[in-house]
């Protein structure tokens, strides 16, 4: 079954441009103009495997889109496109859920790579276990981190950077490793987004004081956790 992509674009020429290529990828690609037209399907029968948004668009931009999408469909993927190339719509797109980001015009050849980055991570096999953390219980099937206060649901990409530092318990981790390791990449936008997810996994964290993760400026971060 060919993986089948949400593209959601409002300008004709770009939009038909970028479903053509795709397709000639052997990508499945069922094409957008109006945000609102999604948002009518999403109760509905919604076989997607991946999306790709645009940010600037006149009825509905892609982060109003994107939270719409992620409500309902938690774990969907999503990449951002985004003709500003501003840090801000960068770290915005990070902080909703999105999976990556590119600045249009893009490459093409960078693109379909993005795309398959995001899917190995998304479909790759994680055993059907739950991992204690302190007071939480991660269950990164369902991408939930489980607490007695509440659930707090993980996108994928926080997920994979939890599950990363769980593995390097009471260890140093270095900034590179990690981005080489989850992003793929390494330059300043990457490195700032590292930072936004540390941020948020702290936060989600904060209701266990035995639970820390440090940053150790200029070389990385240190997770520690009782493991009971």
């Amino acid at each position: 079954m060919n993986t089948k992509i949400l593209l959601v674009e409002d300008d004709s020429d770009f939009g038909m441009i970028l479903k053509q290529y795709l397709e000639l990828e052997d990508f499945e690609v069922v094409w957008f103009q109006n945000p609102e037209d999604v948002v009518t399907i999403l109760a509905s029968d919604f076989p997607y495997h991946i999306g790709i948004l645009d940010i600037m668009m006149p009825k509905m931009d892609g982060f109003s889109l994107a939270k719409i999408i992620l409500k309902q469909k938690p774990q969907f993927p999503l990449l951002f496109l985004t003709a500003k190339n501003q840090k801000i719509d960068r770290l915005t797109g990070l902080k909703i859920g999105a999976d990556d980001y590119l600045a249009k015009p893009c490459d093409p050849e960078e693109l379909i790579l993005r795309i398959k980055n995001i899917l190995k991570r998304t479909t790759s096999n994680i055993p059907n276990t739950q991992q204690k953390i302190g007071d939480y219980i991660l269950d990164s099937d369902k991408l939930l981190l489980i607490h007695p206060t509440g659930n707090i649901r993980l996108t994928i990409r926080e997920k994979d950077l939890l599950i990363y530092l769980l593995q390097h318990n009471n260890q140093m981790i270095k900034r590179d490793d990690v981005l080489d390791k989850l992003w793929e990449t390494n330059d300043y936008f990457t490195g700032r987004s590292l930072d936004v997810f540390i941020s948020k996994l702290r936060k989600y964290l904060n209701n266990d004081p035995t639970i820390k993760i440090l940053s150790v400026r200029g070389i990385g971060f240190e997770i520690n956790f009782p493991e009971r």
